[in-house]
């Protein structure tokens, strides 16, 4: 198990809010569309360069991302429901569909796609991340 932590106050995304960002094959990110700067409370000057778990939140375990990159490192679209941190020790949750690709270099990259979870989702999901 894991700590278990509800520090911060939760962002709930805007219902029309759609969130994308590229990494490279090792999860350093590439692009940060704006909606992603303005709900984690980064620049994006701030992201770009940096890894992605820049934004991983301490209570997702780390099952959940050995499944997304085993998944993602196959070739194949995985998804599923993210609780992640803000700059400023806030938290959001987000339904997220990440998509491996090779982009015009031949190089390994991956976009992840987020938008508004339903609310008995993230629900289900913070009980059920605490099992594991």
């Amino acid at each position: 198990m894991y700590n278990y932590t509800t520090a911060g106050k939760e962002i709930l995304l805007q219902d029309n809010a759609f969130i994308v960002t590229e990494t490279d094959s090792k999860g350093r990110i590439i692009f940060a569309n704006d909606e992603f700067c303005k709900v984690a409370e980064y620049e994006k000057d701030e992201l770009v360069g940096k890894h992605h778990n820049i934004v991983r939140h301490p209570d997702m375990p780390r099952a959940a991302f050995e499944d997304l990159w085993n998944t993602i490192k196959e070739g194949k679209v995985w998804s599923g429901y993210v609780k992640n941190k803000t700059k400023h020790g806030n938290y959001y949750w987000v339904f997220a569909t990440v998509y491996p690709f090779k982009n015009e270099d031949g190089e390994q990259c991956f976009i992840s796609c987020r938008r508004k979870p339903a609310r008995d989702q993230v629900e289900y999901f913070e009980k059920y991340y605490k099992t594991l």
